[in-house]
């Protein structure tokens, strides 16, 4: 379906029941590689994977902002009103779950897969190559991470969702910056995934259907 917030449409998969859990892929991808994953968590949730701004089957835009991004998440939540939702955000999808988190109730379970809050955050070979990319395609999507994001410690501290922050060991998302951002959110958890990249445990993976689950499975077991 096609919903339209914030100014922009927003090309949305809903599939399942339960709990609604929205999840947001990363730069340059679209919902799609989430599928196996939601093929096990449409058992236990309301699925809701919307294409970010300018990707896959949504309207297409000249400029990328994670905080228009965010403000897109939290207004789809607010067209379908989602509540008390979980909100996994893979890359992209992670900076704006933090940025979202930071201002919206709606969310109340946060996991975030190799996020950064600086473009500094990501290793220096890679934001080499960004740069070098950038030069030949002048793609606005490769310009977005090599501006942005920038988020303060005071905007993750504001973060009330429980919180799970992952990363694997061979991430090209800096280790101190991923521990960084579990330090600051409060009572928020770290996992580094060892052997894991960036994406190996995500991309059309049903590892993350399983991470997800089991914090979900552990948060209400906790509440009783």
């Amino acid at each position: 379906m096609t919903v339209h917030v914030n100014g922009t449409d927003l090309m949305v998969e809903r599939t399942g029941a339960g709990r609604p859990l929205v999840m947001v892929h990363g730069n340059g991808e679209d919902h799609t590689i989430f599928d196996e994953a939601v093929g096990v968590l449409k058992e236990d949730f309301d699925c809701v994977c919307p294409d970010s701004r300018g990707h896959g089957g949504s309207a297409p835009v000249s400029e990328f902002h994670y905080e228009d991004m965010a403000e897109d998440v939290i207004a789809l939540m607010e067209a379908l009103d989602l509540r008390d939702a979980v909100f996994y955000g893979f890359s992209d999808g992670g900076i704006v779950g933090l940025l979202a988190a930071a201002r919206c109730s709606r969310i109340s379970t946060l996991i975030v897969s190799g996020a950064n809050v600086t473009p500094r955050g990501v290793s220096r070979r890679i934001r080499l190559l960004f740069r070098l990319t950038y030069l030949v395609r002048k793609d606005p999507l490769i310009r977005l991470m090599i501006r942005e994001p920038h988020i303060s410690d005071g905007t993750l501290r504001r973060i009330t969702a429980r919180t799970l922050v992952l990363a694997g060991s061979r991430d090209m998302i800096r280790e101190k910056e991923t521990r960084h951002i579990a330090e600051t959110i409060p009572g928020a958890e770290l996992r580094i995934l060892d052997g894991e990249d960036h994406g190996s445990y995500i991309v059309h993976s049903e590892k993350i259907a399983e991470i997800i689950r089991a914090f979900v499975r552990e948060e209400e077991e906790t509440e009783g």
